[in-house]
């Protein structure tokens, strides 16, 4: 456990017994003493350690700690408690020299922080936290990977920051310059981790991550698989864009190969991780538990544990070791993970502990054996009638002697006798039992929601005993119901006809007998469509706008979501309601926007949840004078229907609300772009389109239209653009080039061509080129003609998918919106070699002792003339062989050998894909013979070896079980003090709601685990159900809360009360 050095350190022991147990410490395995250490109190009645640090430094109380509870009756111990002061240390100067790299490579900046306690949480920053992607990412160790550099990675501010969380500091490294020079693209590589595999061990039920950290350009994507089966998807999660896999609470099935691969369009590589799946000690059927046993009994205690390694167990009692120090004890025998105790006898009570460890860690549980010597008695009333109903199982003997009737059924009745004995007595207590049926509501009344005027019923259907006499009675809000004809009770409903607002309420149904009763509720809710406004009144009329208040009508139950405001305009559309606006349901006013010469009527509807109001008387009319039109036509444009004119259409026309006055009509203006003339213009009635008519093939103008009415013309209209009609282009490219890239790509370049000659809107270039032939003899002929097509404004594209070793003819065309111009002339150019295909077969004959024969057949695509083969085979052996050949005949081969070979054909331009085949030499009989392994000398001193280790390994555990056991701790900083009156002696218990120190462990590293299998010093016995007696009974748990107990029982208990496991856990106090 870490501690912080500013804070005092308090260690929490507590232990219950009667008489009181007392408490002693030991420090890294040897005697503490509390007296001679001045700045170290123990609390009165506990064994909690106060440590003031203000006199010493904190790193002078590092140290593993154990507390001891001891009394007359038995021993407890706890588990080791590691104190560990933090650190936070400083960064070491240094001086980082600026790291210049290429565009594209990949780029590793360390962070290396110092060592601290805890270890440090790393981020990295620049002016401001640095952005992290696929591309760029930080790595579990804390340093920052680029799989590629861009140029906008050149900074000279890359800083690594340290923050240490205990002492709540942030330190920094020197800031690291980078500069990034010329572009490189690369296939895939790993940073991390290095080689083809690696393995990566983990403990069971910790947490797995996995990563994988790949260099290259364009970025490789990352992904991961598990070879020998799924990965497990509600345990697994990916981090850092896919390059860390996390894997929480392992379990042994997660061992296996896991495999991550990089790919781009460059390439892929794989990594194999091997994972080892190992498990520090964990409980099969949980800790022992505490054993009660009368004189001359048997009981067994139980310690199931299991780990990978499969762990140790030592047992102890009274902590100490059982194997060694302990008084002979013919009633107990130990056996591995049991002790089985036979023929006990009074006053062998003691507290045993149980250790389970391995390698990565151990357990450590108590558990109290307490052996009572007590006449029976019954505590429950004698002679008592008691009457069940059914509700359960069939008999259930509990054990405290009671017996529980789960499914109580009719022949269960009659008279029912509990006889307690042991050797010292025997006592009887007689109850008589009678099963009724039991009353139920099989089917409750339901809430309902009605609507005013309608009808609803609740219904309520009850199952009783037939000896029974049943009453059936319904309440409204707890009373009787009204004295009304509409509330119709029925034997198992009751129906309200014609619904009023005054029914609301809450209806329970009660169906009583003279043994029991049930009852159910619902509640009735009545709703309505709301009344409509009134009081409509406008205020504050101005030009445009006018103010609109009203009065809501009641909403009944149902709340208004909102008001519906629509106005009749008399002047065009007399006795049409057109919809204004909307406003919530919490206003009562709204300000209107208003058009000019409309006569406005308005009125209101409310809405809520069950519908629509009726309207609202309307309000009185409010005019609004004439004025010229606000607003011109929208989305004016012009375009060519025909060579030689020009159509001019606004895409959205005003309407007769937007006229503003009588007389609409619309002023088209237009003349040609870039020409000094003036604006011609056309006065129009209200019509949507206007044609000009004569104009020059595709030229632009610009173009204007205004509204107009009687009072005038509406404002300035924008300026649009557009073209008279396209025609098709009157020129091809010209200077058309050909660039051969590679075998399957070419650059063509052309001049474009001018505006001019292509009489429309540029829409792009087509080239159309076609395989005539392949230049290779053997090769059959044939053509393929294709079209790439290059939107917009280009002087050059490319030919993909080119076949190597051909020849192409082409030419270009521009195109407009009318259609294709004429082509360029055509030209022809031939792809160069390339890597051939795989060979046609593989074929392999002739086998024999020492030999074979392989057989081929050249590739279908030579893509160019083949130079010759490349046949390798295992053991590595590789052959060059002749273009012309295709069969080989292999000697000097081992007998009885599976051989795989591959065969490459090659051009100038490389080796092409391979070929695969399989085959086995012939087995030569005369030479198999069989040897005897046990006179091999190798054998001999492997055995020797083998032997002399377990001899090593048998002093080693012999030196161990004398040392005994020295363990991790664990330091539980939630753990309370004991309340006072806690401070008691009593029931051993080791209830997980008092959150004990968990017992399974790693190494002392500085920080200790939380397991499930911590035991505490907090109580032992059997849970709720196991209460002993005030007279040396264990009542209660050592959890730091205190747990209070019914002493009415009496004194009578003859149980002898030992110490228990202490609760243990470290807290820091300013």
């Amino acid at each position: 456990y870490i501690i912080d050095p500013r804070e005092n350190i308090i260690i929490h022991c507590e232990a219950k017994g009667k008489p009181h147990p007392s408490f002693s410490w030991t420090r890294n395995g040897t005697h503490f003493d509390i007296d001679q250490e001045p700045n170290i109190i123990m609390r009165p009645n506990s064994g909690t350690l106060v440590v003031d640090i203000s006199g010493e430094k904190a790193e002078h109380y590092e140290g593993v700690y154990q507390c001891t509870a001891r009394n007359e009756h038995g021993t407890a111990m706890s588990n080791n408690i590691v104190i560990r002061q933090s650190r936070s240390p400083l960064w070491s100067k240094e001086r980082n020299e600026p790291i210049v790299v290429q565009e594209g490579v990949s780029l590793v900046l360390e962070c290396r922080p110092p060592a601290g306690l805890p270890p440090p949480i790393i981020f990295w920053m620049d002016n401001s936290e640095l952005p992290q992607s696929r591309r760029v990412s930080q790595a579990l160790n804390g340093d920052l990977y680029f799989s590629n550099v861009l140029k906008e990675d050149s900074r000279n501010d890359y800083i690594c920051y340290a923050r240490f969380p205990h002492t709540q500091t942030i330190q920094q490294k020197q800031p690291i310059t980078v500069k990034v020079l010329n572009r490189k693209s690369a296939k895939p590589s790993f940073l991390i981790p290095s080689g083809p595999s690696s393995s990566k061990m983990v403990l069971r039920g910790q947490v797995l991550e996995m990563e994988c950290i790949a260099e290259g350009l364009p970025t490789p994507e990352i992904s991961w698989t598990k070879v020998s089966g799924d990965l497990p998807a509600k345990r697994t999660s990916f981090l850092h864009y896919q390059k860390t896999l996390r894997i929480v609470n392992v379990l042994e099935s997660d061992a296996g190969e896991y495999r991550c691969t990089a790919r781009n369009r460059l390439g892929s590589v794989h990594h194999t991780i091997r994972v080892t799946v190992n498990a520090s000690p964990y409980w099969i059927s949980g800790p022992p538990r505490n054993l009660v046993l009368a004189p001359r009994e048997t009981g067994v205690l139980t310690c199931r544990a299991s780990g990978i390694p499969k762990p140790t167990i030592t047992w102890a009692m009274n902590g100490i070791p059982i194997e060694t120090d302990s008084p002979k004890d013919l009633s107990r025998k130990v056996e591995d993970d049991t002790v089985i105790f036979t023929d006990v006898q009074t006053g062998s009570s003691a507290v045993y502990q149980c250790n389970v460890s391995n390698e990565y860690g151990y357990l450590l549980s108590n558990a109290f054996v307490n052996v009572l010597s007590e006449p029976p008695r019954v505590l429950t009333p004698a002679n008592k009638a008691q009457m069940h109903t059914l509700d359960g199982d069939p008999y259930i003997l509990h054990d405290n002697g009671t017996l529980e009737v789960h499914v109580a059924q009719a022949h269960n009745s009659g008279k029912y006798t509990c006889v307690a004995r042991n050797t010292l007595g025997i006592y009887e207590n007689h109850v008589y039992l009678e099963v009724k049926e039991p009353t139920r509501i099989l089917k409750q009344p339901e809430y309902k929601v009605v609507q005013r005027g309608r009808s609803v019923t609740f219904e309520c259907k009850v199952k009783h005993d037939s000896t029974l006499i049943p009453t059936m009675t319904w309440l409204k809000d707890d009373g009787e119901l009204p004295d009304d004809e509409r509330f119709i009770v029925d034997s198992d409903s009751l129906t309200i006809n014609d619904v009023v607002e005054n029914d609301e309420g809450v209806y329970t149904c009660i169906m009583n007998t003279t043994l029991d009763h049930d009852s159910a509720s619902a509640e009735l809710t009545v709703v309505e469509r709301p009344d409509p406004p009134t009081d409509l009144e406008l205020t504050d009329p101005r030009e445009r706008s006018v103010q609109l208040t009203w009065t809501p009508g009641d909403e009944h139950n149902s709340p208004i979501q909102k008001f519906l405001i629509q106005y009749e305009d008399s002047l065009h559309f007399r006795g049409v309601w057109h919809n204004l606006t909307e406003v919530p349901g919490t206003k009562t006013t709204a300000r209107l926007k208003l058009s000019p010469y409309v006569h406005y009527t308005f009125r209101v509807l409310a809405i809520n949840a069950v519908g629509i109001s009726h309207p609202s008387f309307p309000s009185r009319m409010y005019k609004t004078n004439p004025a010229a039109p606000d607003e011109n036509p929208a989305g004016v444009q012009g375009f060519g229907t025909a060579r030689v004119n020009a159509k001019i259409s606004p895409l959205q026309p005003l309407t007769g609300l937007q006229a503003n006055g009588p007389g609409l009509q619309y002023k088209v203006m237009w003349r040609q772009k870039e020409v000094d003339e003036e604006w011609a213009s056309e006065t129009v009635a209200n019509v949507s389109q206007f044609v000009v008519s004569g104009t020059p093939t595709f030229v632009p103008y610009e173009l204007k239209v205004q509204a107009l009415n009687e009072y005038g013309a509406g404002p300035e209209p924008a300026v649009a653009h557009g073209h008279s009609g396209e025609d098709l282009p009157v020129a091809a490219p010209e200077n058309v080039l050909v660039m051969v890239v590679n075998s399957t790509l070419a650059e063509v370049h052309w001049d474009p061509v001018p505006v001019k000659a292509i009489r429309g809107h540029l829409k792009g270039y087509k080239v159309y080129y076609g395989r005539e032939r392949s230049l290779h003899k053997h090769n059959p002929h044939h053509e393929e003609k294709h079209i790439m097509t290059f939107s917009g404004n280009h002087s050059h594209g490319m030919l993909p998918g080119l076949h190597p070793f051909s020849l192409y003819s082409f030419h270009v065309r521009v195109f407009n919106g009318k259609g294709e111009g004429p082509p360029s002339p055509s030209q022809q150019f031939e792809t160069p070699e390339g890597v051939p295909g795989a060979p046609s077969s593989l074929i392999i004959t002739n086998p024999n002792l020492d030999s074979l024969t392989l057989e081929w057949a050249a590739p279908h695509d030579r893509n160019g003339r083949l130079t010759g083969y490349v046949l390798r085979y295992q053991p590595v052996k590789e052959l060059a062989l002749p273009a012309n050949e295709t069969s080989i005949t292999l000697p000097n081969l081992k007998y009885s050998t599976r051989y795989k070979f591959y065969l490459n054909a090659k051009t100038v331009r490389g080796a092409g894909p391979a070929i695969s085949q399989e085959a086995v030499t012939i087995m030569d009989e005369g030479k198999f013979r069989q040897v005897d392994i046990a006179t091999q000398g190798w054998f001999i001193g492997l055995m020797c070896a083998i032997a002399l280790l377990i001899l090593i390994l048998l002093i080693i555990c012999f030196i161990q079980r004398n040392k005994g056991g020295k363990y991790p701790g664990e330091w539980n900083p939630e753990f309370q003090p004991m309340k006072d009156d806690d401070c008691t002696f009593g029931e051993y218990s080791d209830n997980e709601d008092h959150k004990p120190l968990k017992g399974s462990r790693t190494p002392s590293n500085g920080t200790v685990k939380r397991d499930d299998s911590d035991d505490s010093l907090v109580g032992y016995g059997e849970g709720g159900d196991g209460q002993f007696n005030e007279d040396g009974s264990f009542i209660g748990q050592y959890s730091g809360k205190s747990t209070s107990r019914d002493t009415a029982e009496g004194h009578e208990s003859s149980e002898a009360p030992s110490p228990i496991n202490a609760m243990i856990s470290l807290n820091s106090f300013v």
